[in-house]
């Protein structure tokens, strides 16, 4: 699957080779698949770079035309453009999409996002309407952590002990917090293929946006969104459980709810096809 994903990244549009020279899309390494075609844009969720959705772009690709970017500091971003300040909450990293949207000049593109790409979405989508035509939101969260009155899937003293882990040992959390994403009725080589890629991301930076992404808080930012938005809640799943997937479709004012049967956090990895089929009929 690997080199059909380079084989179909070699295959970006000419007419947009100028413009990828352009410094954000250079900052963020976007890639462009195909023309022609209504534009879908990918993005991806914490700790991973566009090779995240390498099974589900074949099958994308025959459809729209893809549009992938890694944010900084992950993939071949230029980390060298990393500012701690802007990327201090997560309306920086929405401000990033809104930019590569602008740049390549594209309106009411659908979008399909990740975990806490999805809120970075979200966000950009408040800010500029005019921009999305539609969500996909896969394994969403607007707040990851346990209240009196909300439950998030994580205790705040537990995910202080993940960050813990991560000054310590980098790559032992890595590991330790793929299989614990993914779920223990994955296989080994998908877990590990997660754990790769927060490898992959420069480990300063991935400390900085993982207490950005788990203790940020966008429950009041819900009924702002007004973007028709489908919800692809997984089974099983320790990030999102589905008190988290009933929680946002009663505050997000156009949501739909798909619960698939794939468990863990990443269906895109897991069951890419079931995935594909659940956002199809939306994506039309």
């Amino acid at each position: 699957m690997h080199n059909s994903f380079s084989s179909l990244s070699s295959s970006s549009s000419t007419s947009l080779l100028a413009s990828a020279k352009h410094p954000v899309l250079l900052r963020h390494n976007v890639t462009v698949i195909g023309e022609g075609k209504p534009p879908l844009l990918l993005c991806n969720g914490f700790g991973c770079d566009q090779r995240i959705w390498r099974y589900m772009i074949p099958a994308l690709s025959a459809r729209y035309q893809l549009i992938l970017f890694d944010q900084v500091g992950s993939g071949g971003s230029d980390r060298t453009a990393y500012d701690s300040e802007k990327y201090a909450t997560l309306k920086g990293y929405a401000q990033d999409i809104i930019e590569i949207c602008q740049v390549l000049g594209i309106q009411q593109t659908a979008v399909v996002a990740h975990s806490v790409g999805t809120m970075i979405v979200m966000l950009a989508a408040i800010e500029a309407p005019e921009l999305f035509s539609r969500i996909v939101m896969v394994a969403p969260s607007p707040y990851y952590l346990n209240e009196p009155e909300y439950h998030g899937g994580f205790d705040r003293e537990d995910m202080n002990q993940l960050l813990q882990l991560m000054d310590a040992d980098y790559n032992g959390w890595s590991d330790l917090f793929a299989a614990l994403l993914m779920g223990p009725a994955t296989p080994a080589a998908l877990y590990q293929e997660l754990a790769t890629q927060f490898c992959t991301t420069d480990c300063t930076i991935g400390r900085q946006f993982a207490e950005v992404a788990f203790f940020a808080d966008n429950r009041a930012d819900l009924p702002q969104l007004q973007v028709p938005t489908l919800l692809l809640q997984c089974a099983q799943d320790v990030a999102a459980p589905v008190e988290v997937g009933a929680y946002l479709l009663k505050h997000l004012p156009q949501a739909k709810l798909i619960a698939l049967q794939a468990t863990g956090h990443c269906p895109h990895l897991s069951a890419p096809m079931e995935t594909l089929a659940a956002m199809e009929n939306f994506l039309v």
